[in-house]
């Protein structure tokens, strides 16, 4: 057999709107998904901030845009065409690709797709004035790397991460074993502990990227698995090589 994703039971913790892709990339390698959604977004009860931004969206040198769901939430709110003249920057390239759909093209996407990445990657940011779109509890690095460097930075929540808990059939799921627990943000991370459920010792956990394992470790779980892309398919990738070698 040279699939080493084979009849592996694989817990998917991402919003149960998100998880298709990924589930349907494991499939296709063999694997058997389980959606576990440990969280759901919602946008911001309250936009009036966000919809005054966007309206002055010409007076900003560089909107930035942390994720996807930045993108979906703030193009809900955007009733007119996005201005040309104003630069957009994307934490990664699904966010990337995201942008370019609504004719928004990012000048800058950086090589790690990490919010540091951007703060230390984009260049001339002294005395320009930012617009960083984000979710509501986000975490503050971008932001003070981007001050730090002389930028003004105006910071706008667009959405909220909640804790969701799993219906009755995931956690039958969940409770018949599965061979690996996949972490996509330290949101989703969060949210499994939260549930109060903890893997048998065999069970690998694999994480997106170093925020996330980060997230895991300070939760309790032993970290077997980050992926060298950080994106839904390099940690597929990854999650295959790990049982590649094991074998």
């Amino acid at each position: 057999m040279n699939n080493p994703l084979a009849d592996k039971r694989i817990v998917v913790t991402r919003p149960a709107d998100q998880a298709n892709a990924f589930c349907a990339q494991l499939a296709a390698a063999g694997a058997r998904p389980i959606r576990f959604p440990t969280i759901r977004l919602e946008p911001m009860p309250d936009n009036t901030v966000l919809q005054r931004e966007l309206i002055r969206l010409r007076e900003y040198d560089r909107v930035v845009f942390t994720s996807v769901n930045g993108v979906r939430y703030a193009w809900a709110q955007l009733h007119s065409p996005w201005p040309q003249p104003v630069r957009t920057v994307a934490i990664g390239p699904a966010t990337a690709s995201a942008l370019r759909s609504r004719n928004a093209a990012p000048e800058f996407v950086p090589g790690e797709f990490t919010a540091e990445q951007i703060g230390r990657g984009l260049d001339q940011v002294a005395g320009q004035k930012i617009l960083l779109l984000r979710a509501q509890k986000a975490r503050p690095i971008l932001a003070e790397i981007l001050r730090a460097r002389q930028a003004h930075v105006t910071e706008v929540a667009v959405y909220r991460t909640l804790l969701n808990t799993p219906d009755e059939a995931a956690l039958a799921a969940l409770v018949k074993g599965f061979d690996a627990l996949t972490f996509t943000s330290a949101s989703t991370v969060k949210g499994f502990a939260a549930i109060g459920r903890r893997p048998a010792a065999l069970v690998v956990t694999a994480c997106i990227g170093p925020v996330t394992a980060e997230a895991a470790r300070e939760c309790g779980f032993s970290v077997d698995v980050i992926a060298r892309e950080y994106t839904i398919g390099g940690l597929i990738r990854s999650l295959a090589d790990h049982y590649g070698r094991a074998r």
